[in-house]
């Protein structure tokens, strides 16, 4: 059992990476192995996530004071929290993907930006497209309209060009 200053150092740090985390979702991992669960935590730190299997105690008053209250209701039983720092439709996907092949994990509750989620929610995040496919799609929105600019001109143009070449080869006849 640990001491109550290791067990402060815990808080603090689970505190620590909730208050810099955007999305947070509690999940039951009951009758995973510890390879799984590396697993697992490889898939969301490649997509800016991290994995954290603290005591419920502690995760209830380090989340407490953060805005991820919402999700202090399902902490019970075998659970762990996913963090999501930068972008939460990664962790989302990441963690449904994870779930797709791993019946064992569980999605119980979310919370992004304070906001709490239910699983269903949470899977409807994941298939969103990811802020770079966003931000993508946003470029070449705002990219489209100078291009079209540039050929409606064009075309505006071009007859009145095709009419004086037309000029200029009879006069030259």
């Amino acid at each position: 059992m640990k001491n109550r200053s290791e067990k402060a150092v815990i808080i603090e740090q689970v505190k620590d990476y909730a208050s810099r985390a955007s999305f947070a979702v509690v999940t039951d991992f009951k009758g995973m192995s510890v390879e799984e669960l590396t697993g697992l935590r490889v898939a969301l730190r490649a997509a800016g996530g991290e994995y954290h299997v603290v005591k419920n105690t502690l995760a209830r008053i380090a989340l407490d004071s953060t805005g991820h209250k919402s999700v202090i209701p399902s902490l019970k039983d075998n659970c762990a929290i996913a963090l999501g720092f930068n972008d939460p439709v990664g962790v989302a996907k990441a963690l449904t993907e994870y779930a797709k092949t791993q019946p064992k994990l569980e999605i119980r509750q979310g919370s992004l930006d304070g906001k709490g989620l239910t699983p269903a929610q949470v899977g409807d995040l994941a298939k969103l497209p990811s802020k770079e496919q966003l931000l993508a799609q946003a470029l070449a929105t705002m990219n489209a309209v100078p291009t079209n600019f540039v050929s409606l001109m064009a075309n505006m143009i071009r007859p009145l060009l095709y009419a004086l070449k037309a000029i200029e080869e009879k006069k030259a006849a």
